[in-house]
């Protein structure tokens, strides 16, 4: 299979943490619901591909996103893991439920505008971030990491453009309640370079540094990438994304899939920056999830190479059968 040449870009973080979200952000928006024994896989396959960090479902209420509505069977069917495993929780409702399941790691979804915050959670932004900050409270005390997200940090498809003072507030406020980390969200993918600098520089002066950020980027406009990039060379080594370019948003229509997990690793490994993920098995895994929820997979790196995936697997196929009449 063919992989990047690497030519290594000054100026950028030696390794990379990719941060997963197929299987919660990437699943939560597809027609198709999968069953458990399903999801069990894709993410064991995501696992061995080498990521170190797969998020795996929401406990939301299930009539909120129904392809989630088996997070208690689907934390069961899995057991124990390696890497960080975290689930979203909306409420305390949800925090319950995570804690039974014996999760250790937990993430809370606020907004940056109050539009969004309406029709995700219901609730005014300034209500839900009282809400987050009891739920992130008593995670803390019950042991637990907390991860923070905020939602339309670049544009809002009811506001329009969002004042980043408004979203450096909201990520202030997350990190003040406890979030260990907090990944800023590009919903709709309409962000471009010049505003991620921005609130990355808005966000320093406040002492909020580039290792406590995340980013979170949507291929709307085909920008992810390169904002990607930028958000490397302001120091920031956690990038979310998402295997095969899975998911949207079930709340923001205009929102197209995440940044694919494909894309970043072939951007990131030509520039000779390491991710520990192994390109070929988790192309793999997207082509194998493609064909779960009947249709091609919208990454390009996947797109790229599925030609030679499948050529080297009829040939191992046809290397087991001749092995096999060997033998007999």
């Amino acid at each position: 299979m063919r992989e990047p040449q690497v030519t290594p870009v000054g100026g950028l973080p030696e390794r990379v943490t990719i941060y997963e979200v197929g299987a919660r952000d990437g699943l939560q928006n597809e027609s198709v619901v999968l069953d458990v024994a399903t999801k069990i896989e894709f993410i064991h396959r995501l696992i061995a591909s080498g990521l170190p960090a797969v998020e795996l479902t929401s406990f939301v209420p299930p009539s909120w996103i129904p392809q989630l509505a088996d997070a208690e069977a689907l934390l069961a069917g899995l057991g124990t893991l390696p890497g960080r495993h975290p689930v979203l929780v909306p409420n305390q409702r949800g925090l319950d439920r995570a804690i039974a399941s014996g999760v250790r790691e937990i993430a809370v979804f606020a907004s940056a505008t109050e539009s969004f915050a309406q029709r995700n959670l219901n609730r005014s932004r300034a209500e839900s971030l009282e809400i987050f900050s009891a739920v992130v409270a008593r995670g803390l005390d019950e042991g637990l990491t907390v991860r923070g997200y905020v939602s339309m940090c670049f544009g809002d498809p009811w506001e329009g453009p969002v004042e980043p003072g408004s979203v450096a507030d909201v990520v202030e406020a997350l990190v003040a309640m406890g979030c260990g980390d907090v990944s800023l969200g590009d919903t709709i993918g309409v962000a471009t370079p010049g505003q991620v600098i921005d609130l990355l520089d808005r966000l320093a002066r406040r002492a909020i540094g580039p290792e406590r950020l995340a980013v979170h980027f949507h291929d709307t406009y085909g920008q992810a990438l390169a904002n990607t990039f930028v958000a490397l060379q302001h120091g920031v080594t956690t990038v979310d994304a998402s295997a095969g370019g899975l998911g949207g948003c079930p709340y923001a229509g205009s929102a197209t899939g995440n940044l694919a997990t494909e894309d970043l690793v072939w951007h990131l490994h030509g520039m000779g920056v390491e991710t520990g993920v192994d390109l070929e098995a988790l192309c793999r895994t997207s082509l194998w999830m493609a064909d779960r929820l009947g249709r091609p997979s919208p990454s390009r790196t996947v797109t790229a190479l599925a030609s030679s995936l499948e050529a080297t697997s009829a040939d191992d196929a046809a290397i087991e059968r001749r092995e096999e009449e060997h033998h007999g």
